[in-house]
C-alpha cells in the first residue's frame, strides 16, 4: 500500500530542491528594432531579422519606417518632380536603365520574373521590389508615409534605447523607443554641389533673348527634351553624368562632356572636355585653358554627401568635411561626407556612446550589388543584434577598422576619400562572404561547406561582352529568343554566360576593338 503522506512530502521536497540555475536554458529578452528606409538595404534587413529562429526572435517589436506611398528607395519614381531649392524625393529619371545585368542585382534565391529584359527599364526593378515585399510578407511590419526627425541615444555605453520622433501620416510627431536602430535609407539624397569661381557673373550675364543660363545638379534632371536648342556641359563621370550626358547630346544643340583624366565620357555625338577650372562673364574656362562661350546649361553630375539628417538633429552624428584622421574614435560617430566613421565593417557604429550593436547602417557599401550585398548586410547585422556576444571588444573591432584603413593606404588609396566604395578586385564579393562567413565561424549559423556569393555572380563580374551582346539581341529584335525558358537563378546564369561568349566571337571574327565593359557595380 502506498503511505499517501509519504508521497506528498517526497513530491513537495523535489519541487523545492535547490535549482542549479547552470542547467537551465536562458530565454532571449524581447528586443525592439527600429529600421529607416523601405529600399533595397531596409527590405533585406527587415526579412533577415524575420529569418531569425522563433524562439530567437519571439516577443520582438519590428517597425520599419518609410517616409514615401511605397516600397523601392531610390527605384520609385516621384509623382511631383521637385524644382530648385527644394528637393526631389528620388534622382530617378523616366528613361533611366539599369547599367548591370538583372541576374546580378537579385536578392538571392528570388530571381526576377520570366521575361525581364537583361537591362530593364527602372518600372522593373521597382516592381521587384514590391514582389519582394509582398512575397516575404514584410507589408505589415512597414509604416509608409512616416519620417523620421530626429533620433537620439538615452543611456550609456552598456545600455539604454534610442528615442525616436517620428512624423505620420497624418503629419502628427510621435515618439517610439527603441533597442537597435537599424539605418537603410541610401545615400543618394543630399546632392553634392560643387561651385566654381566667378559662376554667379556668369549666371547673371545670360544672353538677350536667349534661355537664361543656369547650374542644377543631376538630381532634378529628369528629361532631355528639357535642353532642346541648349548647350549643354555635364560635369562628372558617375552613372548619373554618362546618362545624362549621353541622353542630353540626342536632344542638345551641342553638348559637352567634362571628366576627370582618364574617367570614362559618355557615349553618342558629344564633346570630351576637361575639368572646369572656372567662368568668366561670357566663357567657361576649363583646365586645360580651353574656352567655350555657348553654354547655357550646367548639369553637375557630382554625386551625393553623406548625410543622416535624423542622427545629427539627434546629436548622435557630427558633419566634419574634409575630416581626414582617426583621432575621433574617441569621441562620436563622424561623417566627412563621403565616409562615416567608425564603423564595424561598414555596418555597426562605434561610438561609446552606445554598446557596438545598438546602432546599424545597411547599404553604405558603393560599387557592389545592392541587393545581395544588403542581404549579406542584414544577415550579420540581424545575428549581432540577437546576440552582441558575437562581436569582440570595442577596442579590438576599433584595431581592426585601423588595420583595415592601413591595408587599403598601402595599396595606394586613401580610405578617408575611398570612403564606402568597393575598390579591390573582388572585395565586393569577399566582404559579402566574410560576414557571412564569420558567423558561421561562430556557430551562429550552420556551415553548409559553401560560400554565400554563388560562383556565377562572381564569373559574372567579368563577363566583358555582355552589355554590348544584349544590345545587339535589342537591334536585331531577337530579345524574347534569348529569354524563352528562362526562369530560375541558373538559367539566368546560363544566358549571361552564353550571350556573353556569343557577343565576344562574334567580335573577335569582325576584328572589332571596343573598351572593355565589364559590369558596372
Amino acid at each position: 500500500m502506498v503511505n499517501v503522506r509519504q508521497y506528498v512530502f517526497s513530491l513537495l521536497a523535489s519541487l523545492l530542491a535547490p535549482v542549479n540555475v547552470a542547467d537551465i536554458e536562458p530565454t532571449p529578452s524581447p528586443k525592439s528594432v527600429g529600421i529607416v528606409g523601405a529600399g533595397s538595404a531596409g527590405l533585406a534587413v527587415l526579412k533577415t531579422l524575420l529569418d531569425l529562429p522563433e524562439d530567437t526572435r519571439k516577443g520582438w517589436d519590428i517597425i520599419l519606417y518609410e517616409q514615401r506611398r511605397q516600397v523601392g528607395g531610390i527605384w520609385l519614381p516621384d509623382p511631383n518632380p521637385a524644382r530648385p531649392p527644394d528637393l526631389p524625393e528620388t534622382p530617378l529619371y523616366p528613361l533611366l536603365h539599369t547599367n548591370t545585368p538583372v541576374p546580378t542585382m537579385t536578392y538571392p534565391g528570388f530571381p526576377f520574373p520570366p521575361g525581364t529584359p537583361m537591362y530593364p527599364a527602372h518600372e522593373y526593378v521597382e516592381s521587384y521590389h514590391q514582389d519582394y515585399a509582398e512575397h516575404n510578407k514584410l507589408v505589415p511590419y512597414i509604416r509608409y508615409n512616416h519620417t523620421v526627425l530626429s533620433s537620439s541615444w538615452v543611456g550609456d555605453s552598456t545600455m539604454g534605447h534610442w528615442q525616436v520622433v517620428v512624423q505620420d501620416h497624418r503629419g502628427e510627431n510621435l515618439t517610439k523607443s527603441f533597442d537597435h536602430l537599424v539605418v537603410a535609407n541610401g545615400h543618394n539624397h543630399e546632392p553634392h554641389i560643387v561651385t566654381f569661381p566667378g559662376q554667379d557673373d556668369w549666371l547673371q550675364n545670360s544672353p538677350k533673348g536667349g534661355p537664361p543660363r543656369e547650374i542644377l545638379h543631376s538630381i532634378w534632371y529628369r528629361e532631355p527634351e528639357r535642353y532642346i536648342n541648349r548647350t549643354v556641359v555635364v560635369v562628372g563621370s558617375g552613372a548619373s553624368g554618362r546618362d545624362a550626358a549621353s541622353q542630353v547630346c540626342m536632344k542638345a544643340r551641342r553638348t559637352y562632356h567634362s571628366v576627370r583624366g582618364n574617367d570614362d565620357p559618355a557615349t553618342g555625338p558629344v564633346i570630351i572636355m576637361p575639368e572646369i577650372s572656372h567662368f568668366t562673364a561670357n566663357e567657361v574656362v576649363f583646365k586645360d585653358g580651353t574656352t567655350i562661350s555657348d553654354a547655357d546649361s550646367i548639369i553637375l553630375g557630382t554625386g551625393y554627401d553623406l548625410r543622416v539628417p535624423f542622427l545629427e538633429r539627434g546629436g548622435e552624428l557630427s558633419v566634419v568635411p574634409g575630416a581626414h584622421s582617426n583621432d575621433t574614435y574617441s569621441q562620436k560617430l563622424v561623417t566627412n561626407l563621403r565616409y562615416l566613421f567608425p564603423l564595424h565593417e561598414h555596418i555597426f557604429s562605434l561610438s561609446p556612446s552606445y554598446p557596438p550593436n545598438a546602432l546599424a547602417f545597411i547599404g553604405l557599401p558603393i560599387l557592389v550589388s545592392n541587393c545581395p550585398s544588403d542581404f549579406a548586410q542584414g544577415i550579420y547585422a540581424a545575428h549581432i543584434i540577437a546576440n552582441g556576444s558575437l562581436l569582440p571588444p570595442r577596442s579590438d573591432l576599433l584595431q581592426l577598422l585601423a588595420n583595415t584603413e592601413e591595408d587599403l593606404r598601402s595599396k595606394g588609396y586613401d580610405p578617408y576619400n575611398v570612403g564606402h566604395r568597393m575598390v579591390l578586385k573582388g572585395s565586393a564579393f569577399d566582404y559579402q562572404d566574410r560576414l557571412v562567413d564569420y558567423l558561421k565561424e561562430h556557430g551562429d549559423l550552420p556551415d553548409d561547406g559553401r560560400k554565400f556569393v554563388e560562383g556565377w555572380r562572381r564569373e559574372a563580374s567579368g563577363y566583358q561582352y555582355l552589355k554590348r551582346g544584349w544590345k545587339r539581341v535589342e537591334e536585331l529584335g531577337t530579345q524574347q529568343d534569348w529569354l524563352k525558358n528562362v526562369e530560375t537563378e541558373q538559367d539566368w546564369a546560363l544566358l549571361m554566360d552564353r550571350l556573353n561568349e556569343w557577343q565576344g566571337e562574334w567580335e573577335r571574327r569582325g576584328g572589332f576593338i571596343f573598351p572593355l565593359d565589364p559590369i558596372a557595380y
